[in-house]
């Protein structure tokens, strides 16, 4: 599991204080691509995916100030694709899951390539979180 903190800023919410719903993704996003980065390393340009799909469930808005924890992890490993599911949370209490399909394509290229197996090592955990 891989743990990514964000402070939710002024910037990022409506006039109650509460986040614009577009930037839960961009709040996962940014997890998973700081993930992959902490992981892959050195190989990050050799590996490129995209997303194929995403659901998010709300559990509660995150406000003004908040720091959210996302915890990510791969819950699905196909040939080409793979399933991460981002749950955020603020001390403890859930606030949001997403969950994200992508596509192992090749790099720089929207073309399906299967998942690189240094891929699949340098992601897989020894934590695994409870799909939603």
């Amino acid at each position: 599991m891989y743990r990514h903190e964000v402070r939710v800023r002024y910037g990022d919410c409506d006039m109650q204080q509460v986040v614009f719903n577009a930037h839960y993704l961009a709040y996962s996003d940014d997890a998973v691509m700081c993930w992959f980065a902490s992981r892959l390393a050195a190989r990050m340009h050799e590996f490129d995916c995209m997303l194929k799909s995403v659901n998010i469930i709300w559990h509660r808005p995150l406000r003004l100030g908040d720091i959210a924890t996302l915890d990510c992890v791969v819950t699905r490993w196909g040939n080409s694709s793979f399933d991460v599911l981002i749950r955020g949370h603020v001390a403890g209490e859930p606030s949001f899951d997403t969950a994200i399909v992508y596509v192992s394509t090749t790099p720089g290229a929207p073309k399906p390539i299967p998942v690189p197996e240094w891929v699949r090592s340098a992601l897989r955990v020894d934590e695994e979180l409870t799909p939603a």
